[in-house]
């Protein structure tokens, strides 16, 4: 298409600028960066510490539903984000498993409300407090509950750690004595987001196909091209390791590998103990001190065995206010959860024996809210590209 320029004569049409962009001369906004993934995993391993630290349903509940707001406004638009359902799913099959144990197997709580009896297997003597079948009362049953509504909301907790923080730039902020391990544990962790996004990949290519997709039949032939991908990228993975050198170490004296070592060994060992002083009633003044020279000791030799690597970091990820604010939000609710338990732990841990239904506590649910501070303190995902809106040539 032509148009008349300003001497009258046609010319080529000026292009107009996309909607959203800034005029010409004006710099674009600079984009918000991410919040350290080291952040999101220190706030979820908190809110899974405050799980364990209760039986109280409506407290397990709410740590779960704040878990899942966070994860709901702030996952990114990637494969590996999708792992939250997956981890879900996983959660909700311990619930049922648990419970089946418990009606099967029995349960070593007394109740006296029972409802129903099923057929009692007599076993031999050398299994003596094991049982299959016989009386499954409500006590037993919700003590089975609370115990698997704990664990559930433990790993409800982890998976939205999986889904919020990126595996790579996770590792990208390990220091380098972890370098290799964290190599190994986030090849573990994408292992299954990869798997899940190949399994809905190859399921909905045989659906557009008019084939079978569920049953045992689509299982199998699902399942094999699955097994292939994995094989295939993990050749790559390797082949792609190699061709960069990992494994590398830098020379460094003798003195000061075995001065990495002591500390390094020592410190874990501090750790070992201060915190079983912690939890023993008799170890509370030596515990905390212990524990404080065991990391003391761990962080120098993690230090001194970061010199032997020899990768740099390209452009490292802050920790910046932002991530502050993330972490101590979820360290805040598990030393709340921790406090209340030692003040009052009939608010936190309900009885079954005399049943008797499980009520909120006020301020430990106030201490759980404090979780959804990340959904307003931290930068919105980025939009999900449209491919259909890319520039063409």
């Amino acid at each position: 298409m032509r148009e008349a320029d300003g001497s009258g004569r046609p010319g080529l049409a000026r292009p107009r600028p996309e909607r959203g962009t800034p005029p010409a001369g004006v710099p674009a906004p600079r984009p918000r960066r991410a919040l350290h993934p080291g952040a999101w995993w220190l706030w979820a391993l908190a809110l899974g510490t405050a799980a364990t630290r209760t039986t109280n349903p409506l407290l397990l509940a709410l740590l779960i539903t704040v878990s899942g707001y966070v994860v709901a406004v702030r996952r990114p638009h990637t494969p590996w984000a999708r792992s939250y359902g997956a981890f879900v799913k996983l959660a909700a099959a311990v619930l049922v498993l648990r419970l089946a144990f418990a009606i099967v197997l029995g349960s070593p709580i007394p109740g006296t409300h029972t409802l129903f009896t099923l057929p009692e297997v007599p076993l031999p003597g050398w299994a003596q407090g094991i049982r299959l079948g016989g009386r499954v009362t409500a006590e037993g049953l919700t003590f089975a509950l609370y115990d698997a509504l704990r664990l559930a909301a433990l790993l409800i907790c982890v998976g939205a750690a999986n889904a919020l923080a990126s595996p790579s730039r996770l590792l990208k902020s390990l220091p380098g004595a972890l370098y290799e391990l964290g190599v190994a544990v986030v090849v573990a962790l994408t292992f299954a987001p990869n798997l899940i996004a190949d399994v809905r990949r190859l399921r909905a290519a045989r659906r557009l196909r008019g084939r079978p997709d569920k049953g045992v039949r689509g299982l199998v032939q699902v399942g094999l091209p699955v097994l292939e991908g994995a094989l295939e990228r993990s050749v790559s993975l390797a082949a792609a390791m190699d061709a960069r050198g990992y494994g590398r170490t830098a020379e460094v004296p003798a003195a000061v590998r075995r001065t990495t070592a002591a500390l390094t060994l020592g410190g874990l060992l501090g750790v070992c103990a201060g915190t079983y002083g912690l939890l023993t009633a008799a170890g509370g003044s030596y515990g905390l001190p212990v524990l404080l020279a065991g990391l003391a000791s761990a962080l120098a030799g993690l230090w001194l065995g970061g010199r032997s690597s020899v990768r740099t970091r390209y452009r490292p990820d802050p920790w910046d206010a932002r991530a502050w604010l993330v972490s101590a939000s979820g360290a805040a609710v598990a030393a709340l959860l921790i406090l209340a338990g030692s003040l009052d732990p009939g608010s936190l841990d309900p009885g079954v024996v005399p049943l008797e239904p499980p009520t909120l506590p006020l301020w430990p649910a106030a201490a759980v809210l404090l979780g959804l501070l990340p959904a307003f303190v931290t930068p919105a995902p980025e939009a999900a590209r449209d491919p259909r809106k890319e520039p063409t040539t």
